[in-house]
């Protein structure tokens, strides 16, 4: 295989000469350096020239050495099948021969190289790669040694796979044993190696280390106390993953882990104590957790309190000595990506309104600039998790140490306290109430603090007790709180202004029309924050406006109210462009308003509407354009179209029969047509919404679409897509209202399949409940096609509306079944039990509803006779049978 390639001088200058432009700062020099590569390519022998400069160059620096490497690199990824096989097997040559380079910057070259190689399907293809690394791990010279170490751990990141099947004869049997070996290495850089090499094959139970798993945890014991920070913090990591996978292994040492993590969890290296402090939130998600730390509490919850601290560092990155910020306009990588959660159907409960699936936007997120992740915000998570394990049993730890924090004089120390109280809210609420009534004025009064971190996170924390707060009286909290809240909100300090802002969503949904009385004063604040905001702020303003909108509903519709808030939102609607993905929350807003005000939104609603229909018409032309040539038309962002379907629907709500006119003069029902059938389930389920919304709002122009319609949305009826079917089925229920019996012809292309998912296991909750009222629906339309399959579906159907509120949906529901058991008795015989229970459920039903169930239930008493009966209706719990004697005189 001898190889003999030498480069042509005058190639290595121009390449060397590259190699030193590409490092210039000027952007048209790297353009142009780019273009050069670029046309390089074309020549086969041009990557021996970039190993040649890596491995053999030794009089060039090292920085250009290694981004010949890098570049290498860059062609193996994009071209490395190109590449003819000469050149390939002097790359792999010259990578294995200077693995153990005498820098260590050029050594972990070669590796990231050599893993590049191996991760393009190569380890197949390079039967002496493993081998040999391996055996280089035997060498006396340190540098081989280090430099094949570090190239096996890239090799174990990117290929775990592969390396435990059975494609390469399973290498790991022989691998794992040698890297055990190691960990009582002298050279701390090679046992931070070794059990890194390791760690990758945890989590996925590889067979070869659970074979060595007992040999695998002694040895990291034996590391506990090593002096190298990287060590300690892979060990710390792979306790917190054998948690997860091999619970039973480190049971008997529980104690002693739970100690070691204590110490760990104060390391003076930061990222050896965020290590450990993993091994907090870890165990408290596995069942043991209560009975394995309890005993260890009163030395736990100080350390995690303590964790809580911003750091030196931290209050550096948070310009935390920077009060004043709100005229600095926002760099664009602070703006975080925002998703839009688009429009699901759903009924409303007799608790608390409607049931969405839990978003917990509550989380611990007060200081998202810093690297998303540190130890107070690992610390704080951790409390936060145990809070919930323990609940108020927590609260004897850390009652004495929140009365020294929250009254601390140095503002680090009482800030930290404030996220304590945050943290501790969820999981101690029932024990803390005690406490609140001397809590929060203090937290009302720390939102004035004069450092702007303090400000912040009390922001935070009093949204925590949000729902407390507003099940007292409005004068005593609620009315003080939100005085100091919206002060905050047009805070000088961009981050208290965020903070305020969120915290006072949080607010809105806890206290709806609590809020009523205050809705002039908080609009002129939110409006004053229009002219205020930098970029960023303005996006979760939009927010605290659409939640404003949702909680107080119809009270938003006064002309005064209309005058204020409308003009700066039509503003900012009108100098955003059709591209700009400041449009998303503008809509999300435009659409909690709209539907909010009703008749109130006229004055604005064509310019809205038509800029609305714009937005599908433009995306759904470019995924035309894009899926003709692809390579010619970029895909568009398809949730420009998504945002835009959902104001619609918001207006369809709002607005009602007054849309009529505005769906007469547009082609939206066509461009609907093409959004069912789209590959994005997202886009697909705001459609069947606006299908929905437009079906109440003005059916005569759905009417004629209703043919095409129909089978698609039968297609669409598929449980593995909840919000698509939720909404399909929603839609469904919607139209048979309309049609009546024409609906006869559509029954079978949907019935099966809704019978079908009321039937199925682990359905959820909204979902059960929108199909049970399509179903009635579609039997109050055509009980002769449904009734049939009633013995199919009355149980489940029972069950899933007995907890909704009594509205238009469940009452022509229910007339749909009673229609149909008209129509087929004996299928609701067997489950009679149930139908009783759900007609109790009625608080207070129409008349001629009621006549109904009556009808139903004497039927049922006299077919049986009294004595079968009172067998029957003794099985009732105490309060059905009271219900219904008093109801229905049975």
């Amino acid at each position: 295989m001898e190889y003999e390639w030498k480069p042509d001088e005058q190639g290595l200058q121009q390449i060397l000469q590259l190699l030193k432009e590409s490092q210039s700062p000027d952007t048209t020099i790297q353009r142009s350096v780019q273009q050069k590569l670029e046309q390089l390519n074309q020549y086969p022998d041009f990557n021996n020239y970039l190993i040649f400069v890596l491995t053999k160059l030794k009089s060039e620096d090292e920085p250009t050495r290694s981004l010949s490497g890098l570049i290498l690199k860059n062609n193996v990824k994009a071209h490395f099948q190109n590449f003819p096989n000469g050149v390939t097997d002097f790359i792999k040559s010259e990578c294995l021969n200077n693995i153990g380079d005498s820098s260590p910057l050029i050594r972990a070259t070669v590796g990231i190289l050599i893993t590049t190689i191996a991760s393009k399907g190569e380890l197949q293809n390079w039967p002496d790669l493993l081998p040999k690394l391996c055996s280089l791990l035997d060498s006396e010279d340190y540098n081989t040694c280090e430099g094949a170490f570090g190239a096996l751990q890239k090799i174990c990141e990117d290929s775990a796979e592969i390396l435990d099947s059975d494609v390469l004869d399973r290498p790991l049997n022989i691998m794992i044993p040698k890297f055990l070996q190691f960990f009582k290495h002298s050279s701390p850089k090679i046992r931070s190696h070794a059990v890194a090499c390791v760690n990758q094959f945890i989590i996925s139970r590889t067979q070869a280390l659970m074979l060595h798993i007992d040999s695998f945890i002694e040895n990291l014991f034996a590391l506990a106390g090593d002096e190298e920070p990287e060590v300690r913090k892979n060990v710390c990591r792979a306790l917190v993953m054998l948690l997860e996978v091999r619970m039973d292994r480190l049971l008997p040492h529980m104690h002693n882990i739970v100690e070691y993590m204590l110490q760990r969890t104060q390391d003076q290296d930061e990222n050896v104590a965020l290590e450990a402090c993993e091994f907090w939130l870890t165990l408290a998600e596995q069942p043991i957790c209560k009975d394995v730390l309890v005993r260890h509490l009163p030395k736990l919850i100080p350390v995690l309190v303590n964790g809580m601290k911003y750091s030196d560092i931290d209050i550096i990155l948070l310009k935390g000595d920077v009060e004043e910020d709100e005229t600095i306009p926002d760099s664009e990588q602070d703006i975080r990506p925002r998703f839009h959660r688009s429009r699901t159907v759903a009924q409303q409960h007799d608790e608390d309104g409607i049931e969405e699936e839990d978003d917990d936007d509550d989380e611990i997120d007060d200081d998202d600039t810093i690297s998303d992740w540190n130890l107070r915000k690992c610390s704080a998570a951790a409390l936060d998790v145990l809070a919930n394990v323990y609940r108020d049993e927590l609260l004897p730890h850390i009652l004495p140490l929140l009365k020294e924090l929250l009254f601390h004089h140095e503002w680090v120390v009482k800030e930290s306290g404030i996220l304590v109280l945050g943290a501790i809210a969820e999981g101690c609420m029932q024990g803390m109430i005690p406490y609140l009534p001397e809590l929060i004025p203090h937290l009302i009064q720390c939102l004035s603090d004069k450092k702007a971190l303090v400000r912040s996170i009390t922001c935070w924390t009093l949204s925590r007790y949000a729902h407390w707060v507003v099940s007292q009286p409005p004068d005593t909290y609620l009315k003080p709180l939100m005085t100091e809240l919206l002060k905050r909100i047009l805070d000088s300090n961009k981050r208290v202004q965020e903070a305020a802002c969120s915290a006072f969503a949080t607010l809105e949904e806890e206290a709806c029309t609590e809020l009523v009385p205050y809705l002039a004063y908080i609009l002129d604040t939110l409006v004053f924050a229009f002219s205020k905001y930098q970029h960023k702020n303005l996006l979760i303003l939009y927010d605290a406006i659409g939640t404003l909108a949702d909680s107080v509903g119809h009270h938003l519709n006064k002309p005064e109210y209309i005058q204020m808030l409308m003009p700066p939102l039509i503003q900012k609607w009108n100098m955003l462009k059709d591209e700009d993905k400041d449009l998303f929350p503008l809509l999300e807003c435009l659409s909690s308003v709209a539907t909010a005000l009703q008749s109130g939104f006229l004055p604005y609603c064509e310019p809205v509407y038509q800029r609305c229909v714009n937005l599908v018409q433009k995306t759904l032309a470019q995924a035309m354009l894009n899926n003709a040539q692809p390579d010619q038309y970029e895909a568009p962002d398809k949730d420009f179209m998504i945002v835009a379907l959902d104001l619609l629907s918001g207006l369809a709500e709002g607005l009602g029969g007054n849309i009529e006119q505005l769906v007469a003069r547009s082609n939206i029902l066509t461009l609907m047509y093409q959004c069912m059938q789209d590959k994005m389930p997202e886009v697909r389920q705001s459609s069947f919404a606006l299908l929905g919304d437009l079906t109440k709002a003005c059916f005569q122009h759905v009417k004629p679409c209703i043919a095409d319609f129909m089978p698609i949305l039968g297609t669409n009826l598929n449980p593995e897509f909840i919000s698509v079917c939720n909404n399909a089925t929603w839609a469904i229920g919607e139209i048979s209202i309309q049609m009546g019996i024409e609906m006869q012809p559509y029954i079978p292309m949907v019935l099966h399949q809704l019978v079908e998912i009321i039937n199925r296991p682990n359905t959820p909750k909204t979902l059960l409940e929108n199909t049970a009222i399509t179903i009635g629906r579609l039997g109050y339309v055509c009980p002769q096609e449904v009734a049939p399959m009633l013995q199919q579906f009355i149980r489940p159907w029972c069950t899933s509306l007995r907890n909704i509120r009594d509205n238009e949906e469940k009452d022509s529901a229910f007339r749909g079944i009673c229609t149909m058991i008209s129509v087929n008795p004996s299928g609701v015989i067997q489950d009679f039990i149930f139908f009783c229970d759900a007609v109790a459920s009625w608080i207070n039903p129409k008349d001629d509803l009621r006549d109904m169930f009556c009808k139903i239930l004497h039927g049922f008493k006299n077919q049986v006779g009294d004595e079968n009966w009172r067998r029957f209706s003794d099985q009732f719990p105490l309060p059905l049978k009271e219900r219904l004697a008093a109801f229905y005189g049975v």
